[in-house]
């Protein structure tokens, strides 16, 4: 590989990290236009693993900005993230999967009497380099536990 080939990849393994960032971030802050547009026009998630729906990012944001009513304080934490680029077109690098795992401790009251609500698992994530730069494709969640409040760790999916 040469040097010029080998910066490009470094430069698209930042860019594709900090999109999986800006979703947490997104997710987390309750912005859901920053959601919306971090996604390609037919980019889609699924969260069903966790009790969520399937569908269009705008759908999909509609139903997170709903439901994440309940939990005023989040922060996922995304670590372990495996990057592999893939070719569209015969040009490589123009699409890439990312997997990696995640903990999402949930807070149901700002007062915190009541105990968090915490989950655990792993995120596929699909991107596609665009003119405006690595939008997602797809984001698919695979919630693997859960700890309710007053309650110890259930697995959810085996």
């Amino acid at each position: 590989m040469t040097q010029r080939v080998e910066l490009a990849t470094v430069l698209d393994r930042l860019a594709v990290d900090e999109v999986v960032t800006d979703y947490a971030t997104a997710v987390d802050d309750g912005d859901w236009e920053a959601y919306r547009k971090l996604f390609a026009p037919d980019g889609r998630a699924d969260y069903r693993s966790a009790g969520g729906i399937e569908g269009d990012a705008g759908s999909v944001a509609a139903w997170l900005a709903e439901s994440m009513l309940l939990f005023p304080m989040r922060q996922h934490l995304i670590v372990n993230r495996r990057v592999r680029f893939g070719t569209l077109e015969q040009d490589t690098g123009d699409t890439a999967r990312v997997r990696a795992d995640y903990v999402n401790p949930m807070r149901l009251d700002p007062d915190g009497s009541v105990p968090d609500f915490v989950c655990g698992g792993r995120y596929a994530f699909a991107l596609l380099r665009t003119h405006d730069g690595w939008r997602l494709t797809e984001v698919v969640v695979e919630e693997k536990w859960r700890r309710l409040p007053g309650s110890r760790p259930a697995a959810v999916a085996e």
